[in-house]
């Protein structure tokens, strides 16, 4: 049996899940905790960007997403003291077109920038987009890359185009440095993300400043009784949504895979992923997340529940 450090414990959780909506928020989100996102951009994009000093909230949070992002990504829109914007997003679970999605949506800022009634000589601030995914870009690749930042280039020269549009993703499942690997800030941040509703103690490595007070907004004792409803709420849509990948990838692809030995791998499959869709809208799951999963139409959704007598 493995020894777990001492900071991780086999008790009830004592601190929030930041991978819930409420966690994320309480965490980042809010005036009061302003100098924990403002530490871990910092963290992120120092190579980057300098050291940003100041934040604004945007009251634009949500850049009109559609029904299933509010059920998938929680984000946060915020611009420094030289008008740069930062859209922080957490992303729990990979979306049809994902790499598309995530193009439409740094475009928001951009576009917001034009000056309407005025003249404009099409000067733009930088804008970066942040994606913190509780899923692998890539779940085929051999790659154990955890961090990734992505810009415009030339072809020819590898030379960046252009500075004022970067996409960094951070791939959560592939990061599992412990404490004694951690190498710098940005690493210690995403240890506490990653374990945080496991640790008992915040590690040696990390008495920190910004980490105890990381802890102290986290600690579910300290939350009001109407703020730890609200977590509860939260901490169920999350795990919801883990199940419906446990119940995709278990039934999808371990039975489809089986069944596809005998029926031909496509039907197989497709069988598989049908079974899953099932079982999940049997535990309540919405449509759309189901479907987001599965890669099932919704109107096919709905045609294969109510041939199995699912509403």
């Amino acid at each position: 049996m493995i020894k777990l450090p001492a900071y991780f414990g086999s008790m009830s959780e004592k601190y929030f899940n930041p991978f819930t909506d409420f966690g994320f928020k309480k965490l980042f989100g809010e005036e009061a905790t302003k100098d924990l996102l403002l530490d871990f951009l910092n963290s992120v994009l120092h190579d980057e960007e300098g050291v940003i000093t100041s934040l604004e909230f945007s009251k634009n949070e949500h850049l009109g997403k559609m029904e299933l992002d509010r059920r998938v990504v929680f984000d946060i829109y915020c611009t420094n003291e030289r008008g740069e914007k930062f859209i922080v997003e957490m992303q729990k679970a990979r979306q049809t077109f994902f790499k598309d999605r995530s193009l439409f949506y740094a475009t928001v800022p951009i576009q917001e920038q034009s000056i309407s009634g005025g003249s404009w000589n099409f000067k733009l601030k930088a804008v970066y987009s942040i994606s913190i995914l509780d899923f692998l870009l890539d779940e085929k690749s051999t790659n154990a890359k955890f961090f990734s930042k992505i810009k415009l280039l030339d072809t020819d020269t590898k030379q960046v185009f252009s500075n004022k549009l970067t996409f960094v993703y951070i791939e959560m499942p592939n990061f599992e440095k412990l404490q004694d690997d951690l190498t710098n800030q940005f690493e210690k941040w995403l240890f506490l993300l990653k374990h945080l509703p496991r640790l008992q103690s915040l590690p040696a490595k990390m008495q920190e400043k910004i980490f105890k007070k990381v802890m102290d907004v986290a600690k579910l004792a300290n939350l009001k009784r109407d703020e730890r409803f609200a977590y509860e709420r939260s901490l169920k849509s999350y795990r919801d949504l883990q199940n419906v990948k446990d119940t995709y990838f278990e039934e999808g692809e371990i039975k489809g895979e089986i069944k596809g030995r005998i029926a031909g791998k496509v039907e197989g499959k497709i069988e598989g992923k049908i079974e899953a869709a099932i079982n999940a809208r049997k535990q309540g799951l919405p449509l759309d997340v189901i479907a987001a999963f599965t890669q099932i139409s919704e109107p096919e959704l709905s045609r294969i529940f109510k041939e199995n007598g699912i509403k």
